[in-house]
């Protein structure tokens, strides 16, 4: 080999270097790639290997395991030489709970600049759930067991995907007309916190952000491939554009949400925003969404045509509109909902607004301890989302941390049957108000264990 050949091995070797580096103490570079394993599979296995890996402990939010998360999608961002805005281990913000503490959270935000001088003050954001459920302790049979809730497809297989399509992005920034952000939002779980905290305090350009994409739970194939825009005219234009044979998957529009993500926030700022997933599934925030369950195959041929996407919205010559005529058809599913909290006058049931109250005057009245659960030797708490309408009635219950069919739909079935609260109100309007609960069935031993009761909240 020449001189020449030596100095272009060698420049090769230090142009590589970085990245090698970036990934060094989360990955084994040497051995991740399974055999047949294209370069976009294998990182996609790689990615979801990690942030679903019970190290994370389920990426509950405020936890150790968000944390890790967080560092993980900024040294991958960075290696692939993409611009990382917030700190290593994210930006981070507060929640106030409903026990008065605070959760700190974070969100990870960077930067592919576009070419042309004219739209690269314009933003496409690409985002992704950053959280999941976490993990809790469980007795059964007398035993305590971890039970964690890895969060393969909700949504390490989404975050997985936006730092791909980032990669993608910056190796051909020079078509890109406007610029992307890619943001991985913390506290998705909490009323999409992290969204809410980017576009209200973090992210000073909101009014040229020009539209969103959002990554949630896209790797499972065999439920379809889906894209919810709300039914905006010009998003649904612009998909339509790719309908051609050239396309490795197409995604099926849906004029149904599939279930609320980030792209709500985005949503109540008017911002035309379109949700890709590959829909709800039998795993679905339990401990089964696994990596078994991912099929990276259909991830693959999804991830180039949200290539093939996001150049089209980045590069697009038509204004994208909200449409404000489709905000007024939109039904009450969208309207925005305020957290319990954060009303000037908090919901009331039976004359307290503290949802205590709610449980003990409510809840564990008419509460049953399922049989099979007694029998079983089964107990734990039942986290409980439900919205509060402008009429006081109880609406979209939803069990956001189960523990068993049995113990969840009792707890879903008591909610649900609950009689009208007195609304919350913000600046003297009635508003929707969600609030989450702790359930808690508990086993106590009498004797020979021949009764149970339920510990009272």
């Amino acid at each position: 080999m020449n001189d020449m050949g030596v100095r272009i091995v060698i420049m090769m070797m230090l142009a590589l270097m970085p990245a090698f580096s970036a990934f060094a103490q989360y990955r084994d570079v040497s051995g991740y790639q399974e055999l047949g394993d294209s370069e976009n599979v294998a990182s996609l296995k790689s990615h979801v290997r990690y942030l679903s890996s019970s190290m994370l402990e389920g990426r509950l939010a405020g936890s150790e395991g968000e944390k890790l998360a967080a560092e993980y999608v900024s040294e991958v961002l960075e290696g692939y030489g993409v611009d990382v805005l917030s700190p290593k281990d994210g930006e981070v913000f507060g929640i106030r709970k409903e026990s008065g503490d605070t959760l700190t959270s974070r969100n990870v935000v960077a930067y592919v600049q576009g070419y042309d001088k004219n739209l690269r003050n314009e933003y496409i954001v690409v985002g992704a759930r950053l959280d999941n459920l976490g993990s809790m302790t469980m007795v059964q049979d007398g035993e305590k067991r971890e039970k964690i809730f890895y969060g393969a497809n909700g949504n390490a297989s989404g975050l997985s995907m936006m730092l791909e399509l980032a990669r993608m992005v910056q190796t051909n920034s020079i078509v890109f007309r406007r610029s992307v952000l890619f943001v991985a939002f913390g506290a998705s779980k909490e009323a999409y916190a992290g969204a809410w905290y980017f576009l209200n305090r973090s992210f000073s350009d909101v009014p040229n952000i020009s539209a969103m994409i959002n990554l949630d739970m896209v790797g499972t194939g065999y439920n379809g491939f889906y894209a919810y825009t709300s039914s905006n005219a010009d998003m649904n234009a612009l998909l339509n554009s790719l309908k051609t044979g050239l396309q490795p998957i197409l995604p099926e529009i849906t004029a149904s949400e599939p279930y609320p993500s980030d792209h709500r926030a985005f949503y109540s700022m008017e911002i035309p925003s379109v949700m890709f997933t590959t829909g709800r599934y039998s795993q679905y925030d339990t401990e089964r969404d696994t990596q078994s369950i991912i099929d990276y195959e259909t991830m693959e041929r999804e991830l180039e045509y949200l290539y093939n996407f996001t150049e089209v919205l980045a590069n697009t010559d038509a204004s994208l509109m909200f449409r404000p005529d489709q905000v007024a058809k939109r039904s009450k599913e969208y309207d925005d909902v305020v957290s319990f909290y954060d009303c000037d006058q908090c919901p009331v049931f039976l004359h307290s607004s503290d949802p205590k109250d709610f449980l003990q005057k409510w809840v564990y009245q008419y509460l049953k301890y399922p049989a099979d659960a007694i029998r079983d030797g089964v107990q734990g708490r039942v986290m409980v989302d439900f919205v509060i309408e402008k009429d006081g009635s109880v609406t979209d219950v939803r069990v956001v941390k189960g523990v068993s069919e049995e113990l969840d739909a009792e707890a879903l079935r008591v909610v649900k049957a609950s009689p009208k609260w007195k609304p919350g109100r913000v600046n003297g309007n009635r508003v929707r108000t969600s609030l989450t609960i702790p359930v808690e069935f508990k086993l106590e031993k009498k004797g020979e264990r021949s009764s149970f009761g339920i510990k009272k909240y």
